[in-house]
């Protein structure tokens, strides 16, 4: 399943109540970097194969609930190898203007090697999620697909996305989650904690336990109304926040209304 990134602060995301009894996940940023940059190479086989291919649709749902100006611009935050960045500029007009920031530059490298075809609408940028090097509202669109629980600050991050977005312009984020449903939240958990970190680090010949790290990251993550807290406090309103595939994953929307705090 996806992994994507950032860091650099201190975290204060709040603890899942059905975490494991661990200490709090390292998102420091030298850690995440490293982890990331050696699963670089096969860090999309490994994405497609553990979650069955089902990101591919989550990343579609995200490019519909994200509507854009023909003339617009966006930017993916925490962009790994520009799958999400990708997906947006493959169903948008040649005169939107699309970036894929990311920390790593491994993984950047990897997207450079795939975007044929949206070669000339895609562009990359090495920068950290924690400090964006854009000015104030220079974004039709700010997103990010399973980035933010990466970072070690998650108010930060939305902040940060929130500061680059014009005002009227959306923030989405996709990220895992959690389902509701008791019965398969039990089964997704025996999955994920237990057969998922082996079968990861197996495909993607992982030595830094970096899928042991996404079911910490997951459980820890602030989702739901939480996170929908942290985007009206950066002066974003909720536009929608849907489940999918039982809760797995969650699409979160916000537009931008007000000036932050």
């Amino acid at each position: 399943m996806p992994l994507s990134q950032h860091s650099t602060a201190d975290s204060s995301s709040d603890a899942c109540p059905e975490a494991h009894s661990l200490e709090t996940v390292d998102k420091s940023g030298a850690r995440v970097q490293k982890m990331f940059a050696e699963i670089a190479p096969r860090y999309d086989l490994t994405n497609r194969v553990l979650s069955g291919g089902i990101d591919v649709w989550w990343r579609h749902v995200t490019v519909s609930r994200v509507p854009l100006p023909e003339c617009g611009a966006l930017l993916d935050v925490c962009t790994g190898t520009g799958d999400l960045a990708i997906a947006f500029a493959k169903n948008s007009t040649s005169n939107m203007q699309i970036v894929g920031a990311d920390f790593c530059r491994p993984m950047l490298t990897e997207g450079i090697h795939k975007r044929m075809g949206v070669s000339g609408r895609v562009k990359f940028i090495e920068a950290d999620a924690m400090q964006l090097p854009f000015s104030n509202e220079s974004f039709d669109a700010v997103t990010v697909a399973f980035g933010l629980r990466n970072m070690v600050d998650t108010r930060r991050g939305v902040f940060e996305m929130a500061r680059v977005c014009r005002m009227g312009g959306r923030v989405a984020v996709l990220e895992f989650s959690l389902p509701s449903n008791r019965f398969i939240r039990s089964l997704y958990l025996l999955y994920f904690r237990n057969l998922l970190p082996h079968c990861g680090a197996m495909l993607a010949r992982n030595t830094s336990a970096a899928y042991a790290y996404l079911n910490r990251s997951v459980e820890e993550f602030p989702s739901g109304e939480k996170l929908a807290s942290l985007f009206r406090s950066a002066g974003l309103e909720i536009e929608s926040m849907r489940p999918l595939t039982f809760g797995i994953a969650t699409l979160y929307v916000g537009i931008k209304r007000g000036a932050t705090e």
